[in-house]
């Protein structure tokens, strides 16, 4: 080897082994002292974190050298690699997923400028590949010391979660503090993972609500994992600890397609798709007025019994669920007798509405069971705008595409049975037990209306309500009314009901429906 390029080749082996030394900083982060003060607080380090959500040895980096370019505040002495957010993509069950993730040991993972257009680069990739991004969030807010730059960049990020919406599944895994307008992020994506006691959510801290309306209240109290998973509604989902809810973030990932291009990866289990339920004749009560856990349903017709229920603890009285059919994703939203009767309600109505748009945007089939009485009454319920919330329920079934399969089980009254995709608003099949009691109302009270005068009349006004009642449930209640006018397809064996589901998405499963040539609806708010 001649001198000259010997002499090159050390050159190159000690830029390489600069380089090197320089990723390893950068990996290493900011040292042991704040990683260890990092699990003090319960919590993983970024690296741990990726490690856990994406398969072993997928990850590939971006922008690892990026470091910030401010000054002032002493910021020009601090300029660690990757600037406190660590971005890039690897796979989950083999399938390419995006994501960016804070380092909280670095500036509490606030967010300035070179942090923010880091995100913004993933997201666009995530975009362009057509492929889900994962957010884990462990973040102070905005870079205080870079001032509106720092707040142009949560700017971006918010304009690229709307573009995104309904073409990649978008899911904010909450795993330390969100606050101000950070939390908006997450609030525009499809899902939201919290963990109890080391993650909060909220736009104005304890010590703002503590000085402005004299509240004393914690950081979890506020806006932690229980609150926003049981009260707010703006948590889907909450867990005890990291590893369990990467853990859920990789199995949602495995019942989501990457994008709205594309279907929800089938698998082929064991569960035959001929399996009949007879259990189902003892799970539900042919009276109407005795609770039953719509849990133990879902359970006997799904494939295993397996399902993934969506914001499990709020608007309990409606269950969203994702599961499978003969190896199909399907989405199931099911009235729950067993919490205020299965009515709908102002919560209940969004917490569906936004489960049916979401499987819509991504070609997942929707089967809706219904055992509801009605919308739930009351003076609250009227000035909390249950007319303009129950509509978005109707307006995400009126404007879904995907096959909608509707069952009645038991009764199904007034405009909540039209609202919980009946045939009238284009659900492409409707179903019903023998049990079933379709009506404008139940028997009693429309006896009370239709007969009121006959009863007041009556010399034993009691007897004459009961033989009223009986009368208009046998002219207008009887199993095979709706039938008849053909108003559902199809009375069914219970023990039938999965063989009769996945034979019906099967023959739906190249469904083309075009909606009308618009910019956009104007759905109501």
């Amino acid at each position: 080897m001649a001198i000259g390029t010997a002499e090159t080749a050390a050159g190159v082996r000690a830029r390489v082994a600069e380089l090197r030394a320089v990723r390893a900083q950068a990996v290493r982060g900011p040292g042991e002292e704040a990683t260890g003060a990092q699990h003090a607080r319960g919590k993983l380090t970024v690296r741990e974190r990726l490690d856990l959500l994406l398969d072993a040895g997928s990850f590939q980096e971006v922008g690892q050298l990026r470091r910030h370019r401010a000054s002032g505040f002493g910021l020009e002495a601090r300029r660690p690699y990757t600037d406190g957010v660590v971005t890039g993509w690897g796979t989950v069950a083999g399938r390419t997923v995006f994501v960016y993730a804070h380092d909280f040991r670095m500036f509490g993972g606030a967010l300035g400028e070179a942090h923010a257009e880091k995100i913004h680069k993933i997201m666009d990739m995530a975009l362009a590949a057509g492929a889900p991004l994962v957010s884990l969030n462990d973040g102070a807010g905005a870079r205080i010391q870079e001032g509106v730059s720092a707040l142009a960049g949560y700017g971006g990020i918010f304009q690229r979660n709307t573009r995104a919406s309904g073409v990649i599944p978008q899911i904010s895994v909450m795993l330390g503090p969100c606050a101000g307008g950070a939390a908006y992020s997450p609030a525009l994506t499809d899902f939201v993972f919290m963990v109890r006691d080391t993650s909060q959510m909220f736009i104005t801290g304890p010590d703002v609500v503590r000085a402005v309306t004299g509240e004393e209240v914690t950081q979890n109290g506020l806006g932690g994992a229980d609150v926003h998973a049981e009260v707010s509604g703006v948590a889907h989902f909450a867990y005890d600890d990291e590893a369990t809810c990467l853990a859920e973030v990789r199995y949602l990932l495995s019942v989501l397609p990457s994008n709205n291009r594309e279907q929800a990866p089938r698998v082929h289990g064991t569960d035959r798709p001929d399996r009949g339920c007879e259990a189902l004749l003892d799970l539900v009560p042919a009276d109407g007025s005795r609770p039953y856990d719509m849990a133990g349903v879902i359970e006997e017709i799904v494939d295993d019994g397996e399902y993934l229920e969506v914001h499990e603890h709020w608007a309990r009285n409606v269950v969203c669920a994702l599961a499978r059919l003969d190896g199909q994703v399907v989405g199931v939203v099911a009235n729950q007798p067993q919490v205020l009767a299965g009515v709908l309600d102002i919560a209940a109505s969004e917490k569906a509405a936004r489960f049916v748009q979401m499987c819509d945007a991504f070609n997942i089939p929707l089967v809706t069971l219904l055992d509801v009485p009605g919308f739930l009454p009351g003076v609250g319920q009227e000035h909390g705008g249950v007319i303009r919330h129950g509509a978005k329920l109707l307006y995400a079934y009126c404007n879904a595409t995907v096959p909608r399969i509707s069952l009645v089980l038991r009764k199904a009254y007034g405009g909540a049975y039209i609202v919980m995709d009946s045939q009238s608003i284009g659900a492409d099949l409707t179903f019903a037990w023998p049990t079933n009691e379709i009506a404008v109302m139940g028997a009693e009270g429309a006896a009370n209306v239709i007969f009121r005068r006959r009863i007041a009349q009556a010399e034993d006004p009691e007897a004459m309500r009961a033989r009223m009642v009986k009368e208009y449930r046998s002219e207008l209640m009887h199993p095979y009314y709706a039938a008849e006018r053909g108003l559902i397809d199809d009375v069914i064996d219970p023990a039938e009901t999965r063989q009769v589901l996945i034979r019906s998405l099967a023959m739906l499963h190249s469904k083309h429906a075009d909606l009308p040539s618009r910019k956009h609806g104007n759905p109501p708010q």
